[in-house]
């Protein structure tokens, strides 16, 4: 197994992103160095934006759900920087190490590649935002929306 250090993006480790197939994933940013390095072994490395503003080059790890004959995977283990379980949302920009397989089948269709998320160690959160009025300002005087 191997295990990368870096910052993660749109993490869905214990709960999977359910947007198109159920999949547990993260976009990890690299440096260019370690990024160049995967893309000459023939895995895709795609340069991350955010909010219009390029954070990096980074890989994609995932975990699908569900496998052959109605095989259900396990979600990726997600621990503190101690090793100890936790239950959060990593939130983008968390720096993290990231342990997972490489994998690669040929069939039919082609030659294809990828990194099987295994676990991750959260080494420094960000906490994960949501839209809950938080960020509101207080209307003074009776102003009105």
């Amino acid at each position: 197994m191997a295990i990368q250090e870096g910052r993660a993006y749109w993490a869905n480790v214990t709960l999977p992103n359910t947007k198109f197939e159920p999949v547990y994933t993260v976009d990890l940013v690299i440096d260019d160095e370690v990024a160049n390095d995967y893309e000459s072994r023939g895995f895709k490395v795609k340069t991350l934006t955010v909010n219009d503003e390029v954070v990096g080059r980074s890989i994609n790890i995932k975990r699908k759900v569900n496998g052959p004959n109605g095989m259900v995977r396990k979600s990726p283990k997600l621990l503190d920087r101690n090793k100890a379980p936790i239950d959060e949302i990593v939130g983008n920009g968390s720096l993290v190490k990231v342990q997972f397989n490489e994998w690669e089948v040929e069939n039919k269709y082609g030659n294809f590649k990828g990194l099987d998320f295994q676990a991750m160690q959260v080494l420094d959160l960000v906490s994960y935002k949501s839209a809950d009025g938080e960020e509101f300002e207080s209307l003074e005087g009776g102003e009105e929306f």
